[in-house]
C-alpha cells in the first residue's frame, strides 16, 4: 500500500514539475486551457461581432472579409496591407488566443516583436474582451465547414502542445 502511495505522489509531483516548466518556458502564441474560445455558433454574439467587425474591421479588411490588395507584398510606407479574413487568409491558421491577443494588443506586443511596425490598430482600450471575441466569433462563423474544422483541430493542438 505504501508503494502505491510513493509511486502515485511522485506522478503528481513530477506533472506539477512538467506543468510548471511547461508555464514558465512558455510559447506565447500558445493558447492556455479554457482562456480564449470563439463561439462561432452564438447567435447573440455573433450579432454583436458583425456589429464590431463592420464599425472598426471592415474599412481594412473589407466588408465581406476580402482583405486588401496584394496583402502578402509591403506597401510603399514598408506596411503590410491588412490581409482578408475569409478562407484565403491566413487568419484560420491561428489558434484562437493568437488572434484574440493580436486583436487586443498588436503584432508586435502579442508576438514579442520590439522593432515591427504595423497599420493594424491597437485594440485595448477601445474594444472590451467581449467585443474582441465576439468579432473573431463572426469573422469564424463566416467561414465554410471545413475551414471551421481545420480552425477546432488547430486550437485543439495548440492546447496539447506544450510551451516553450
Amino acid at each position: 500500500m505504501k508503494s502505491r502511495h510513493l509511486i502515485l505522489a511522485v506522478t503528481v509531483a513530477v506533472g506539477v514539475g512538467v506543468a510548471v516548466v511547461a508555464a514558465v518556458l512558455g510559447n506565447p502564441f500558445a493558447a492556455k486551457a479554457g482562456s480564449i474560445a470563439l463561439l462561432p455558433s452564438d447567435a447573440k454574439g455573433l450579432a454583436l461581432g458583425e456589429k464590431v467587425y463592420q464599425a472598426h474591421c471592415a474599412s481594412c479588411h473589407g466588408a465581406k472579409l476580402e482583405g486588401q490588395p496584394n496583402w502578402r507584398s509591403r506597401g510603399a510606407d514598408g506596411l503590410l496591407p491588412a490581409p482578408p479574413h475569409d478562407q484565403s487568409g491566413h487568419t484560420w491558421h491561428h489558434p484562437d488566443e493568437v488572434l484574440f491577443r493580436i486583436t487586443k494588443y498588436g503584432v508586435a506586443k502579442a508576438a514579442n516583436l520590439k522593432d515591427y511596425t504595423s497599420a493594424m490598430p491597437v485594440y485595448e482600450g477601445v474594444l472590451s474582451d467581449e467585443e474582441i471575441i465576439a468579432s473573431l466569433s463572426w469573422i469564424k462563423a463566416q467561414w465554410p465547414p471545413s475551414v471551421r474544422e481545420k480552425h477546432d483541430q488547430l486550437n485543439a493542438e495548440s492546447l496539447r502542445t506544450p510551451k516553450r
